[in-house]
């Protein structure tokens, strides 16, 4: 999916300044020629700030995730979440929510957010080379059995310890170069067997043609 994201856009607009814009990036804006471009953009169209039905089939797709929080004192942090397709729950037009499982017990991305909620998912389709950018503010959620179970998949076999809800402030479906092609295996392997049934299905008849021209 590499286009649609814009035409999805309704009347309900974040400005860019509010949340990723800061003083400093609107400097080295105006340093380097990009800042009467974003100017116009934040006056006349803006980021979308809910998630549209667009955002949600993109997200339902998505088997991999990059989420980033920092600490009190800004140290940064990302780390990787996958799962099945769809393992990133949109909730509502402004929530989502993922399972939290077991893992190395170092609980960076969960103390962080109990000091700084803020935080921003990064989606990578390098099939379709589109990449989505969600800022938002998030939340550790432990104990809502309703919640677990709603962003459970039917045959977890780990335990799901506790439940990422994230807020979304703004989302942006940006530029699309330098992302490598990538294809998952299940699809090249899917694809390499039809192919492989074709071939066998073709030397078949081939063979039963030799065979009758043979007699």
């Amino acid at each position: 999916m590499t286009a649609p994201f814009v035409s999805d856009r309704v009347s309900t607009l974040v400005s860019p300044s509010d949340i990723v814009f800061t003083p400093a990036v609107k400097a080295r804006q105006e340093e380097y020629g990009s800042r009467a471009g974003y100017a116009k953009f934040e006056n006349t169209r803006g980021w979308e700030s809910r998630v549209t039905p667009i955002l949600a089939e993109f997200i339902a797709a998505q088997t991999s995730m990059y989420m980033a929080t920092a600490n009190a004192q800004g140290q940064p942090y990302m780390q990787h979440r996958g799962g099945p397709a769809g393992f990133l729950h949109v909730l509502d037009t402004q929530t989502l929510a993922f399972a939290d499982y077991a893992g190395n017990k170092q609980y960076i991305t969960a103390g962080n957010l109990d000091e700084n909620p803020k935080a921003q998912l990064f989606l990578m389709d390098y099939a379709n080379a589109q990449r989505v950018k969600i800022w938002g503010e998030a939340k550790v959620v432990t104990g809502d059995h309703d919640l677990i179970a709603r962003v459970s998949a039917a045959d977890d076999v780990a335990k799901v310890e506790r439940v990422i809800v994230l807020t979304v402030k703004a989302w942006d479906a940006n530029c699309h170069k330098h992302i490598p092609k990538l294809l998952k295996v299940e699809e090249v392997m899917a694809a390499i067997q039809e192919r492989d049934k074709k071939i066998a299905t073709l030397q078949a008849r081939l063979r039963a043609i030799e065979s009758s021209q043979a007699e």
